[in-house]
């Protein structure tokens, strides 16, 4: 969601680099004559985490494109068939009555409903004992982050009351419906279908109140001791998770992205803080006289601690007297293990702390370490990946967090570096390497505590390279080789492109609006060196530029017709096929077609060509885009998002998650009804964020 410059540093886009390898001039002489080679040098290409895809039964899309429109309605192709399993303020509980479509629902009910803003999720199968089971497909714990609260549409009576100072029962329901919703799910009669078992005791909601313990090595540390917990040891709630990710043992891994909307800080805040605290706050984003767009922290009734912590200003004595670092709480990767409602959601501290947008897990391989790879979703921010201390071992399966515990708790973070010629480099960031220390010129580094809550700084210190916002990832399971959509950039200018963010371009929308940079985004992937996930090298290419189908053919470089045309790529995810889902969160060609959901079949890197961009800049491209290789799927409603995906191990049953419907309308005047208009065209409800059920009418496997 978030697309606000947060980067200020020098880093060079790589453009200084290019000028030593090759005169921009000789390149736009020789056009697309730059060669394959030339750019991608002697990087090995080498699998890693996975078997070649010439070992797997040829991938084909058995199903007809979906066309673009602008329909209040989930579109699906001939032959597939929709439900809704859930959405905002439906219960979880028995005890609680239907979502009213009135806001009339009591805030405390939404420790018992299902969040607003649905995004990432994740299918677990459950066992008859209780248990993960990763086969199971007619059983299973649905794990489905809530975002943020929309507008609010179907959360409060007559939307969010005006004022500077908001309601405390207000802040309150916003509060509970942030966060994630666990529920179990069993397959209905038709074999294919799935709906929400109310009242199963694994039916949970962890929200913004939600207790937290931190691990790994900022636990403790002085960056996160406040009012709340003088030890540095916990903390309270998790928000605007994004994009997720899971754990090869069983538990869901949630993301904290725009964590900066819901935090204020006072103005004059900066005379009252050190030099190196002004440094860290401003390059998150939180400028002293910030006031959030949620303003949680004005509330004047109720308790008075429950709406503090939501100010990160120096008003005490110390640090453990007010709420001063509580912004440093937020922005962590969140396990959460959904087979035990009792257990606490554990901050993994050691993935390091930025607008985390997922984390997923590469392919696992026993006796070698665990890596998780992750973006930063801000424009000009980077790609990170952990890898872990420990190496994977299979027994580990259904252990919870004490799993979590040996594998995210210790390890070490690196950041991308993409270079000119098609290789890449991971940088360590570690305290007391590659200049991060106390020394640093641009931030003093204290520990590796400091590394890590600071890694954005830290990144910036070692020449990271800057992105067109790094949002979802995945992992191919054929080969090993990651993608990551890079969902666009309008601070992208023509004299900062680099090979790995090629493009800058200006596109007309509906005629009048004039869009600039790079407008519709694209994906990026990577192949580590030696079959190793844990590799410090890798190569790249771009796999897939998004663009209309009508644009220019150096803004058109993967050659997308009308089956296949996108913008704004955003979720991204492998069945176990390995076949790739593409979703988008666009607005640049929404006066076209609402957001969608692809279906594509990988090619490898290295199976494209060398070609020249939009402003010149010579980049690695993949294979050229066909209606046999990549298809849309399904369109989502009016407004919306297309978000959040999930199968069951069989194939048979396909979650999606739509994203604020109507988002550009209001109570007075609403521009969708979704999801009550799924079926009933003439409904005047509210709309609401929903996870949609997707099967073939024939019982088969999707897609495939």
């Amino acid at each position: 969601m978030s697309n606000e410059i947060d980067n200020p540093s020098a880093n060079t886009h790589i453009q200084e680099v290019i000028a030593t390898r090759m005169s921009r001039r000789g390149v736009l002489k020789g056009g697309v004559a730059v060669t394959a080679s030339t750019l991608l040098g002697s990087v090995s290409l080498s699998a890693c985490g996975g078997s070649s895809n010439d070992d797997k039964a040829p991938l084909a899309l058995n199903f007809d494109a979906v066309a673009k429109n602008k329909l209040d309605l989930v579109t699906v192709p001939a032959g597939y068939q929709t439900s809704i399993l859930h959405a905002l303020g439906d219960p979880l509980s028995l005890a609680d009555a239907a979502w009213a479509n009135d806001g009339s629902e009591s805030a405390d009910s939404y420790n018992r409903r299902v969040g607003d803003g649905h995004d990432g999720m994740h299918y677990f199968g459950l066992s008859d004992a209780g248990a993960y089971s990763a086969s199971r497909s007619d059983r299973g714990l649905l794990c489905v982050n809530n975002e943020y609260v929309v507008r609010p549409y179907g959360l409060h009576a007559s939307g969010r009351t005006s004022g500077a100072t908001r309601v405390a029962a207000e802040v309150d329901k916003e509060v509970n419906a942030h966060g994630v919703t666990i529920c179990e799910v069993r397959r209905g009669a038709s074999g294919t279908g799935m709906t929400m078992v109310r009242g199963s005791s694994f039916n949970r909601r962890i929200t913004s109140a939600t207790p937290m313990d931190f691990a790994g090595p900022v636990k403790g540390s002085s960056l996160v001791k406040t009012k709340y917990s003088a030890d540095g040891s916990s903390t309270r709630g998790t928000n605007n998770n994004c994009a997720n990710g899971y754990t090869p043992w069983g538990t869901y891994l949630t993301c904290e992205e725009n964590f900066t909307n819901v935090v204020s800080r006072a103005a004059g805040d900066d005379a009252l803080r050190s030099p190196a605290e002004v440094t860290a706050l401003n390059r998150y984003r939180l400028k002293q006289g910030t006031a959030s767009s949620y303003l949680w922290d004005t509330p004047t009734t109720g308790t008075a601690d429950d709406y503090a912590r939501w100010t990160a200003s120096v008003t005490g004595a110390s640090a453990t007297d007010d709420y001063r670092n509580a912004f440093n709480t937020f922005g962590w990767v969140v396990e959460i293990d959904p087979f035990d409602p009792s257990s606490k959601p554990v901050k993994r501290s050691a993935l390091g702390r930025f607008a985390h947008e997922g984390a997923w897990p590469c392919n696992p391989v026993a006796g070698k370490p665990l890596v998780f790879y992750m973006g930063d979703d801000s424009q000009n921010e980077y790609i990170y990946k952990f890898v872990s201390a420990a190496n994977w071992d299979a027994a580990d399966i259904g252990k919870g967090l004490t799993a979590g515990a040996k594998y995210m708790d210790a390890g070490t973070l690196y950041v991308a570096k993409f270079n000119t010629d098609g290789s890449g480099t991971w940088v360590e960031l570690t305290f007391g390497k590659n200049g991060l220390t106390a020394a640093n010129a641009i931030y003093p580094f204290a520990n590796q505590a400091d590394v890590l809550t600071h890694a954005r700084l830290a990144a910036d210190s070692v020449g990271a390279t800057k992105m067109d916002r790094p949002e979802w990832g995945a992992v191919n399971p054929a080969n090993g080789e990651v993608y990551m959509t890079l969902t666009n950039n309008s601070s992208r200018t023509a004299s900062n492109t680099d090979t790995a963010n090629p493009r800058y371009y200006e596109d007309l929308k509906s005629g009048t609006t004039t869009q600039k940079g790079n407008v519709n985004g694209h994906i990026i992937r990577w192949r580590e060196a030696g079959s190793d996930a844990a590799a410090v090298t890798f190569a790249w290419d771009i796999y897939l530029f998004g663009a209309e189908a009508t644009a220019a053919a150096n803004v058109n470089l993967s050659k997308l017709t009308d089956v296949n045309d996108f913008s704004s790529p955003d979720g991204l995810w492998f069945d176990k096929n390995g076949m790739l889902w593409i979703q988008t969160d666009d607005g640049a060609y929404t006066d076209v077609t609402n957001c969608m959901m692809l279906a594509a079949i990988p090619g490898k890197v290295g199976d494209g060509s060398a070609v020249t961009a939009a402003s010149g800049m010579p980049t690695l491209k993949g294979a050229d885009a066909s209606a046999t290789t990549v298809r849309r799927f399904l369109v989502g409603p009016k407004d919306c998002e297309i978000t959040g995906l999930a199968m069951t191990p069989d194939r048979k049953t396909l979650f999606v998650n739509v994203q604020h419907p109507g988002e550009n309308g209001s109570l007075t005047t609403p521009t969708s009804a979704w999801p009550a208009s799924q079926t009933d065209s003439a409904s005047t409800k509210r709309p609401r964020s929903a996870t949609v059920v997707v099967t073939r009418t024939d019982g088969g496997e999707i897609a495939v």
